[in-house]
């Protein structure tokens, strides 16, 4: 069957930025806030009538729900078309209805904090029993408030100063272009264009120039870039600071609902296990012809012998995605043949879009939406299948309560890394040859290099910005000095040359949601892992038990979903070790099979 490249937003508002339907549904946010905002006002705490609360946990759910609707497809129309001016007025237009709604929702939370411990008891384990653990978290927030005031002069501070920082980043990125000459012919590349033809390209001269490029590129606008990051999170901290925070780390373990000890025991289980990886760096850069590894020569394809790189059509892409998730779970099969049917993925290599890739749900009409410019590799079938995890993820969550659907950044990354793991083993069970094989374990292990140790670096890198930042603001020299010595430490020197631009190159250092874009992706990998482990020996079908999983994602910490679905504890090392081990066997059957080709 054949598959759209493009995606179709009309079905979620026809007529892209000028969309009328859009604009409805923004006015509709505008009465739906000041009606919540008029009933949380009347609320009162003291006779915590639970009529009255369900009746603004409802209005609640609507404009959270209308807020994710338009904030997805305002999003996917910057996304796509980075030239779309309209769409990026849209973006300015969403975010100033959020200090109200934000307004209201803090004076809810500190309403909550204010009703009789015995009074909160009788509510949560009766009529908002399902919404308990979101509800507790809320009011715990209210505690920790500032007067309403000055947390509706922090929200609207942040729409010129976090959020429009963040947006400025977007701009800046979208002047990037990168020319070199392919099929002879002088070519034009955005960032995303360039970077995919970077890190897949076999023609190594290729990568060299095109890093080097690469590297000038981001340069040359580098103290832009400085002074976008130091603003962020310069904001940030004074957020931090204002509310009595002195740990940077903390809204991010809270967020991610994750303890400091369960983070702490992740990173030094992995710390400890650097070698295997640093073997195979080594044996497949002599694989490539190399004495050490170069930064660009990380996810380039292995070709020995005579074996040339498959390629995937988007075709044959969908057809391989849906044939191998089917054999783990047919709803997962069902779902993404629905997905590529229905022409939820944007995947035209095309100039003008932004770089990367994502998933992002639309709760209105309990669809979503995937980002990714495609290039046939096999790295592409698996960043589609990823983004299909997430978007299954979300799609088991429909039916909850708004409140427990919304699950935080490490198990978001659980769905998708399993997804990608299914993928991973499939495209190796076809392996022919011990050269095809060879190819296939190494983007396999690609992976895990990623995790354990470009994520690693990020982590590194930013827990030491923070620190600095506190200090004052950051050079750009300053930045590259930190980040090549967050990768030095994080790739255990094992690299030939480094990437100290990467801090401006990496989007998600400049997401104004969430602080720390990074651990919680190593988390969800090792986590999938261990939920793959599970699948895999499961005599009966692991359907069922999975979904189950993935519907208490947003309704318990983190420690208490392991313990209650895999029987495990986070916060010892052997879990995290169990899941390295197995990629472990991966690389020792990589360098085995090397030692005819090298």
């Amino acid at each position: 069957m054949s598959y759209s490249l493009v995606w179709n937003l009309d079905t979620i508002f026809p007529g892209g930025s000028a969309s009328t339907k859009l604009q409805e549904r923004l006015e509709l946010l505008d009465e739906q806030i000041a009606t919540f905002t008029t009933a949380v006002n009347a609320f009162d705490a003291a006779l915590a009538d639970v009529n009255a609360l369900q009746e603004i946990i409802s209005l609640d759910e609507q404009i959270s729900g209308g807020l994710e609707q338009c904030g997805t497809f305002i999003e996917a129309l910057n996304s796509a078309n980075t030239a779309d001016q309209k769409a990026k007025q849209l973006t300015g237009t969403l975010a100033a209805k959020l200090p109200a709604y934000q307004l209201a929702a803090n004076i809810l939370a500190t309403k909550l904090g204010q009703i009789q411990a015995d009074t909160w008891e009788t509510l949560t384990s009766g009529a908002l029993s399902q919404i308990a653990f979101r509800l507790n978290e809320i009011r715990k927030d209210g505690a920790d408030l500032l007067p309403s005031e000055q947390e509706n002069i922090i929200n609207t501070l942040s729409l010129d100063g976090l959020k429009a920082w963040s947006q400025h980043y977007d701009t800046i990125v979208a002047q990037i272009k990168i020319t070199t000459v392919l099929d002879g012919q002088e070519t034009q590349l955005s960032a995303g264009q360039a970077f995919n033809l970077m890190m897949s390209s076999d023609d190594s001269a290729l990568r060299q120039e095109l890093f080097n490029k690469w590297e000038a590129a981001w340069q040359n606008y580098a103290p832009l870039f400085a002074d976008t990051l130091n603003h962020i999170d310069g904001f940030r901290l004074s957020d931090y600071k204002l509310h009595n925070v002195s740990d940077h780390l903390q809204k991010a373990r809270e967020y991610n609902r994750l303890s400091q000890a369960t983070l702490d025991q992740m990173w030094a289980t992995i710390a400890q296990n650097k070698q295997p990886f640093v073997d195979f760096l080594n044996c497949k850069a002599k694989l490539l012809g190399k004495e050490q590894m170069c930064w660009q020569d990380q996810d380039a394809p292995v070709t020995v012998g005579d074996f040339t790189t498959r390629r995937y059509s988007f075709d044959q892409a969908a057809d391989f995605i849906i044939e191998n998730f089917a054999k783990f779970s047919p709803k997962m099969a069902s779902f993404a043949k629905e997905a590529f049917e229905k022409a939820w993925i944007e995947a035209e290599d095309r100039p003008g879009k932004r770089p990367g890739g994502y998933c992002a749900g639309l709760p209105e009409t309990k669809e979503s939406r995937i980002f990714m410019t495609y290039g046939e590799s096999v790295n592409e079938v698996a960043t589609l299948a990823h983004e299909l995890g997430h978007a299954f993820h979300s799609s088991v969550m429909w039916d909850l309560p708004h409140l427990n659907q919304q699950y935080a950044m490490n198990v978001a990354e659980t769905a998708s890394t399993f997804a990608e793991l299914i993928v991973a083993d499939a495209t190796l069970k076809q392996a022919t040859s011990p050269a095809e094989k060879l190819n296939l374990l190494d983007v396999k292990i690609q992976n895990a290099i990623a995790m354990f140790m470009n994520i690693h670096a990020r982590y590194i890198f930013e827990n030491n910005f923070y620190q600095a930042r506190q200090q004052g603001l950051v050079s750009a020299d300053e930045l590259n000095e930190m980040m090549v010595s967050a990768q030095k430490q994080a790739y255990a020197n094992s690299l030939a040359n480094y990437h100290p631009l990467f801090w401006a190159a990496k989007l998600h250092f400049y997401i104004d949601d969430v602080a720390f874009y990074n651990f919680p992706y190593t988390f969800g990998y090792l986590f999938s892992l261990g939920i793959y482990a599970k699948a895999l020996q499961s005599e009966t079908s692991f359907e069922d038990q999975y979904i189950a999983l993935l519907r208490d994602t947003a309704s318990m910490n983190t420690e208490d979903l392991a313990k209650k679905h895999l029987n495990v504890d986070l916060t010892k090392p052997d879990f995290w070790q169990a899941g390295i081990d197995m990629i472990v066997k991966d690389i020792e059957e990589f360098i085995t099979l090397s030692k005819e080709f090298i």
